[in-house]
């Protein structure tokens, strides 16, 4: 006859489940595992972290894994969530595990020295650090249990580094525009005259939909809905003249979008197309970013 097991514990295809009142705590969660000695090794953790709050206001120590996972169901509505999940997916390589008051600039050493190994830019390396202090000012200000005890009870200092590697902006003058236009294929070529003559960056030109679009006498304008935008408020976009006979060019070639290749939305500007055509019209350097240099000095041009 096999061992009773530990009340409290159910199997849920395979894997075994907590449901049970700790204290008058109710406590559902997996374990994650589906051996039972492990099931049951982590149900003791739980009533003893529990026990220890309840009684002596101790609280819980948790994971980095499970505090990104919070910070990334709470999060579902910010238009960068997508990036910081790329960025938090290669963190728990390094300090998924670790509890959050073992997370400081020491513990995060191999990640760094492991992203500049691989030539990663120190601003992108920045931005995982960036995902971190957040997450832990989270856990230390704003996070509570059952108890009214926050996740952490102090977040360590989350240093940046000196992005000693920036690329600095690259105005383009008229005739490198002019040459690196005629090397790009008819789809970015629209794409990047638009983004010279609104300034608009390479997302916000991916992005663009044709449901954003208001018509006015003088032709149309777009307004970006909050949840688009960085400071969280609709922002309404004037096309120039150029820009609108752009917008006409494309008019009905989706439904959604207002920029395609070959019937699909485009991702990113910065593609294989455009590395390649920088290098025929001969400036390699010129990244899509630098298209809002040359709209600055347009503006400032006309002033």
């Amino acid at each position: 006859m096999g061992r009773k097991r530990t009340s409290g514990l159910l199997n849920r295809k395979g894997i075994w489940h907590i449901d049970k009142k700790i204290l008058g705590q109710r406590i559902c969660e997996s374990t994650g595992s589906s051996s039972l000695e492990e099931a049951e090794l982590y149900l003791a953790r739980r009533i003893e972290e529990v026990r220890q709050a309840k009684i002596y206001g101790i609280r819980p120590k948790r994971t980095f894994r499970e505090a990104a996972t919070k910070y990334l169901e709470e999060n579902q509505h910010k238009t960068s969530l997508y990036v910081e999940a790329m960025h938090i997916k290669i963190l728990d390589k390094f300090i998924g595990d670790l509890s959050l008051e073992s997370i400081h600039m020491c513990n995060l050493q191999k990640y760094i020295k492991e992203r500049e190994k691989n030539k990663v830019k120190k601003r992108t390396i920045n931005y995982g650090l960036q995902v971190v202090r957040q997450i832990l000012n989270l856990a230390t200000d704003v996070w509570k249990d059952e108890d009214n005890l926050s996740w952490l009870h102090k977040a360590s200092k989350i240093e940046l580094l000196a992005e000693t590697d920036r690329n600095e902006p690259y105005p383009l003058s008229q005739n490198e525009q002019i040459r690196l236009f005629n090397e790009l294929p008819l789809h970015l070529q629209r794409m990047a005259l638009f983004a010279v003559n609104t300034g608009w960056c390479d997302q916000e030109v991916c992005n663009l939909n044709w449901k954003w679009e208001v018509k006015i006498p003088e032709g149309s304008v777009f307004i970006i809905p909050a949840w688009r935008v960085k400071n969280r408020k609709d922002r309404l976009v004037v096309l120039n003249e150029v820009a609108h006979q752009v917008i006409e060019e494309v008019r009905g070639t989706h439904q959604d979008y207002v920029f395609t290749y070959k019937g699909k939305p485009v991702t990113r500007m910065l593609n294989s197309a455009w590395i390649k055509a920088r290098k025929r019209a001969g400036c390699p350097q010129v990244r899509v970013h630098d298209l809002k240099h040359f709209w600055s000095a347009l503006t400032c041009g006309r002033s």
